[in-house]
Formats: C-alpha cells, sequence, structure tokens
C-alpha cells in the first residue's frame, strides 16, 4: 500500500511541477526575453557553470554538439556571452557569460519572483508556510545524491 502511495504522490507531484515550470516560463519571461528556453537555458547554465567548453554545454544540456554551437553563436550575436580561446587547447573556445548576460537572466528571474509573488500574496499565511516547508522538502528531494 505505501508504494501505491508513493507511486500515486509521484505522479501527482511530477505533473504539478511540470505545470509549474511551464507556468513560469511562459509567464515569467515573455515580456523580457526574445531568446526562447532553449537559449535561456543554455545561457543559466553557462552562468553556472561557465566557462566551459561548448561539448560541455552539450553534455550538460543534452544536446549535440551542432546544436550548442548554434546556440553559442545566437547568444554570442546578443551579447550575452564571449568566446575566448581555450588555454588548453587552441582547437577548442571557452564560452562564459557577458554582464548583458547576467542581467538578462536576472530580469528574467525578477519577473518570474514578481509573478509567483502576486500569487502566492492571494493565499493564507498558512498555505504560504506549507508551500516554504514543501519547498523544503523538495529541495532536499532533489540535492541527495
Amino acid at each position: 500500500m505505501a508504494t501505491s502511495s508513493a507511486a500515486q504522490s509521484a505522479t501527482h507531484l511530477r505533473h504539478v511541477i511540470a505545470r509549474t515550470a511551464r507556468w513560469l516560463r511562459h509567464a515569467g519571461a515573455e515580456e523580457v526575453t526574445l531568446l526562447g528556453p532553449t537559449l535561456t537555458a543554455a545561457l543559466a547554465t553557462v552562468e553556472r557553470h561557465g566557462p566551459l567548453a561548448p561539448s560541455e554545454l552539450a553534455d550538460r544540456e543534452r544536446i549535440r554538439r551542432p546544436s550548442a554551437t548554434r546556440i553559442v553563436a545566437k547568444l554570442e550575436e546578443h551579447d550575452l556571452v564571449t568566446r575566448t580561446p581555450d588555454p588548453a587547447d587552441g582547437r577548442s573556445c571557452r564560452v562564459a557569460i557577458t554582464e548583458p548576460g547576467r542581467d538578462h537572466l536576472q530580469a528574467i528571474r525578477s519577473r518570474k519572483d514578481a509573478v509567483l509573488a502576486r500569487r502566492l500574496a492571494e493565499l493564507s499565511a498558512e498555505d504560504r508556510a506549507t508551500l516554504d516547508r514543501a519547498a523544503d522538502i523538495l529541495e532536499r528531494l532533489v540535492d541527495r545524491r
């Protein structure tokens, strides 16, 4: 019975998390980005893990190397990343985020936070406390190795 309950909880939680992520992606970024979710995700990966080689970006984003190269070129066109020669491998480059890239991600995040904060303000203090606790639990769940 416990397995069935855990399985039902997993299905419900997965569904709600996916819907929430989709909602935030669309509601939070529409007015501040023209990049779309793929380029925005790649930019965030460069911010979090860069400087990195395009092949590392491809691995982290689970895309093919040619796709990563095209994404880097598009981000570079918008002055959101820079490419510099890789000192360890002259045939490769390292991709790093620029200040405009950081500013762009911050604008997206601020917008998403504002959208979510407006919705959370509609809830009772008790419900917000429950969600805070749920966020802590989810963080522990996903941080487990």
